[in-house]
């Protein structure tokens, strides 16, 4: 057996957290592999919203079991508050939900040096969700860190001071004035660690890899999106750990040979969150529209998504960098009433077209060059089945095919889980 992937293609808010739910009837494990609160995945059914930060989106279904893999970094205040959240929903949380030792712990302190860090860069912000995410991995780089193994030690509470007086010292630095009062947050913080305490803690790699020799089906699911890798994506303007298809390998402990399919998410239009280069953005009628009607706002943040055209440059970019297989397209019901539909397939660079992502997009150096396809009207939210699809999404289903050379298999038509068309 291997292991499945399924990742964001483009600056994260894909969709992902719905298409696990709907997958995960198919597999044995759903095991997170990257990432933190940072991420916000969706998930709609009997019409109840549900949006999990830290906690896999398999959760829902009773026969699978949800890992919190080594690469995923936890703060334990707000996995309390998931757990809270879920409490009237008779999830078996207790027995489904299991945590991988080796994932690393976003402390108090860490939230605010990255709240301090962001405010010391005044224009130069890099779009932050301030939830600490950039500081622990900075830990854990730095072999600093404090691990969920580690609240199993004796000396627990010694680590985390002598972390926190670190921690202290550097936030004296910033010269900016971030008000806080640590024997709250830590208050908050030690009750919550009890309720981490309760959970299933394993040796996530050896769990996985046990279960690969018993034939069990696992999907790894990815949080934030490719092109807000560390090393692959819009740097600065990314996030801070490995968002494309080797964080799987490193954020769960599975060798390489394991993965099988590469699933890849994309919208059928492009959005992203916060600063960075965005070439194909929008800022006329047409984006206003497509944010509001697709509902264009930051699960975790509340942050207004800034939307455009679909980037094929980058697309194909993240399809090449993560050995995509089979690709799942969403939000196709948001593009509905657009008489025109525009496309991104080159970049005018520096006077020269091309087809690659290069160095540097930002807009001084890249001009979208734009192939312009029929819309549709049809209201697809109603639709069950292939066949309905209006020939013009069909037309532009074919020709993103065409230009990605991966096959695209599922088409979202609705935020529901039941609103998805497998072809």
């Amino acid at each position: 057996m291997a292991v499945d992937l399924l990742l964001g293609l483009q600056w994260g808010d894909e969709g992902k957290g719905k298409i696990v739910d709907v997958l995960t009837q198919n597999y044995d494990i759903i095991a997170r592999f990257q990432g933190g609160p940072n991420a916000g995945h969706t998930l709609e059914f009997n019409g109840i919203k549900h949006v999990l930060h830290t906690i896999p989106s398999g959760i829902f279904h009773k026969g699978a079991v949800n890992i919190i893999g080594n690469g995923v970094v936890i703060d334990p205040i707000i996995f309390k508050k998931e757990i809270e959240a879920l409490a009237p929903y008779e999830v078996n949380l207790k027995q489904n939900l299991l945590i991988s030792r080796k994932a690393h712990l976003i402390l108090p302190t860490h939230r605010l040096l990255d709240a301090a860090s962001e405010a010391s860069k005044g224009k130069a912000k890099i779009g932050s969700t301030l939830k600490g995410i950039g500081p622990t991995y900075m830990d854990k780089t730095g072999r600093n860190g404090l691990r969920v193994g580690d609240i199993e030690l004796s000396d627990f509470n010694d680590r985390y001071r002598n972390l926190t007086d670190k921690h202290e010292e550097m936030l004296a630095n910033y010269k900016v004035d971030i008000q806080y009062n640590l024997q709250e947050l830590e208050a908050e913080f030690f009750e919550a660690i009890k309720v981490l305490k309760e959970f299933q803690l394993i040796d996530s790699e050896e769990y996985l890899y046990q279960a690969l020799k018993k034939g069990k089906k696992i999907l790894a699911e990815g949080a934030q999106g490719s092109m807000l890798d560390i090393d692959f994506g819009t740097y600065p303007f990314v996030t801070s750990s490995n968002t494309t298809a080797a964080g799987a390998c490193t954020g769960l402990g599975v060798a390489p040979r394991s993965i099988g399919e590469v699933i890849g998410i994309f919208k059928a239009y492009t959005t992203r969150v916060g600063s960075g280069p965005f070439p194909t953005e929008l800022f006329d009628k047409v984006g206003e529209t497509m944010t509001q009607v697709g509902r264009e706002f930051g699960a975790t943040t509340g942050r207004r998504r800034r939307c455009g055209w679909l980037d094929l440059v980058a697309l194909k970019y993240a399809v090449q960098v993560n050995g995509v297989t089979e690709l799942t397209m969403m939000k196709a019901d948001v593009l509905s009433g657009f008489e025109t539909l525009k496309v991104c397939t080159s970049y005018l660079y520096k006077g020269k077209e091309i087809k690659h992502l290069p160095y540097n997009i930002e807009e001084q150096n890249v001009t979208p060059i734009y192939t312009e396809l029929k819309g549709w009207q049809q209201d697809l939210t109603k639709l069950t089945n292939y066949q309905q699809l209006p020939k013009e999404l069909l037309d532009y289903i074919s020709f993103l095919e065409k230009e990605l050379e991966v096959p695209i298999k599922v088409v979202s038509v609705g935020p529901d889980r039941t609103q998805t068309i497998i072809r």
